[in-house]
């Protein structure tokens, strides 16, 4: 019953890229896909727990974990979500199509903040952008500010992506009526974008 219920409740959950999180997924329902059991109700100032396998979703947005606790507010909505696992793990596409995914041992989501915090061999990756690693990742998902931290050699390490070169077609020109290259002087530098 508790599933049933959770399944209905509109959640603003983690966008962690840095192109801001699809806009239509805080419209939509928050969805329970699995958990091999769960403990808890659905009222005011309460916490349901979800154990085993949890799966939740909200539009293109996925999270999955070994446990996941659920803390709902006085009015009954989802302001929190602790998700932990061998990773917790999240992905959510943003406006532009582009996959984000994020992995740690512990995910806490302050929903009324917007803020996401992953910690425990954190990791944060984003297609054709880059990545970010620390023992501690936070991301505001209304700003798209990060920080980052680490514990033991203080290093935070980061990988930033070159946008692709933008090919442009060269005319088409058969070899017998290409012009030969001229020969005077030596050949322009290339430069590197």
């Amino acid at each position: 019953r508790v599933l049933l219920q959770l399944g209905t409740i509109a959640l603003g959950l983690l966008a962690l890229q840095p192109a801001m999180a699809r806009k239509d997924d805080r419209q939509k329902p928050m969805n329970v896909e699995h958990a091999d059991s769960f403990e808890g109700k659905y009222a005011p100032n309460s916490v349901t727990t979800l154990h085993g396998h949890v799966v939740i979703s909200q539009g293109t947005m996925k999270v999955t974990g070994d446990l996941a606790k659920v803390y709902f507010d006085a009015d009954q909505n989802v302001n929190r979500i602790e998700i932990t696992g061998r990773p917790a793990h999240i992905e959510q596409l943003d406006d532009n199509g582009n996959l984000m995914t994020g992995d740690a041992g512990k995910l806490d989501y302050d929903n009324d903040q917007g803020i996401a915090v992953l910690s425990d061999h954190a990791s944060i990756k984003q297609k054709g952008r880059g990545a970010a690693y620390g023992d501690k990742l936070t991301y505001n998902t209304r700003t798209s500010q990060m920080s980052g931290e680490s514990a033991g050699d203080g290093m935070v390490p980061m990988t930033f992506l070159p946008k692709p070169a933008t090919a442009t077609p060269a005319p088409a020109q058969s070899a017998a009526t290409a012009p030969a290259p001229a020969q005077s002087g030596p050949a322009p530098a290339q430069g590197h974008h």
